[in-house]
């Protein structure tokens, strides 16, 4: 079922992007700092302690490889006006819907052009941007052309010097696909935190798990605090342990792809 958007009936003036019967993302485009879904908090911490913390006037850019209802690009625009933000959304419909029923605020700088990730990725130039956020989804899945190795290099070619990379995957322990893409990222990045839900490192369910990486070192022990207070506490991996969990798995290729799994039972979380 095409994704869409629906008012939320317990919080009047906001919306949900529903996939078939899962919110994929929530929105009050009158609080936009609101976050509810705690994946996107975590997003938006790693946001806070890294590039969000440089003065406002300074230049910088962010890219987001996947919308949905644009949560986390409304929030980087009230966090920090003037930021430059570039969203990657295949979904022509559900752009013009979100656009239609949430619009954006005048002069946002979140620009949004209707394209697959890889492809608005690759169309960019060296150098472009300062953080870059891949939260994109398939149905339940994250797409295979954005979890590769070959897709890695892409990000690397176009990140600016201090630039960070933050990004939502799904999987279940043992986490084998995970793992892979983890690999990917720690190849091309000095420095890789990972986290998720307690429940899902146990292996309860299956769940999101967020990466952040760097070319320098990140806050760890900053997010892992945030996390640690959070409704739902998230545990970060971090140094030698993330390196650990990692092991000997080898990135997917584009030879090769492989998408995320789904949970069971078709749905999120079971």
């Amino acid at each position: 079922m095409p994704a869409h958007v629906e008012v939320d009936p317990f919080h009047p003036g906001a919306f949900r992007v529903m996939a078939g019967h899962t919110a994929q993302s929530w929105v009050d485009p009158t609080d936009p700092l609101r976050i509810e879904f705690e994946y996107v908090q975590r997003v938006c911490e790693a946001l806070d302690a890294t590039v969000l913390t440089r003065p406002v006037g300074e230049p910088m850019r962010i890219v987001h490889l996947g919308g949905g209802g644009l949560s986390i690009p409304r929030y980087v625009a009230a966090r920090r006006p003037g930021t430059q933000q570039v969203v990657c959304e295949p979904d022509a419909d559900l752009v013009d819907e979100v656009r239609r029923l949430m619009p954006l605020p005048q002069r946002s700088g979140i620009r949004v052009r209707v394209t697959p990730g890889r492809e608005g990725l690759e169309a960019m130039p060296p150098n472009y941007f300062d953080a870059l956020i891949l939260d994109a989804f398939d149905g339940p899945r994250v797409p295979e052309s954005l979890a590769t190795a070959d897709f890695l290099d892409e990000v690397v070619a176009r990140r600016r010097p201090g630039a960070v990379f933050i990004a939502n995957v799904t999987d279940r322990a043992p986490f084998p696909w995970a793992r892979r893409f983890c690999a990917a990222v720690k190849e091309r990045h000095r420095s890789i935190l990972i986290s998720a839900e307690t429940a899902v490192w146990k292996g309860r369910r299956f769940g999101n798990l967020i990466v952040v990486a760097a070319d320098g070192n990140l806050p760890a022990t900053q997010l892992s605090r945030h996390a640690a207070r959070a409704a739902f506490p998230y545990r970060y991996l971090t140094g030698r342990e993330a390196l650990n969990w990692i092991g000997n798995a080898e990135p997917l290729m584009d030879a090769d792809p492989q998408p995320s799994p789904v949970p069971r039972k078709g749905i999120w979380f079971d």
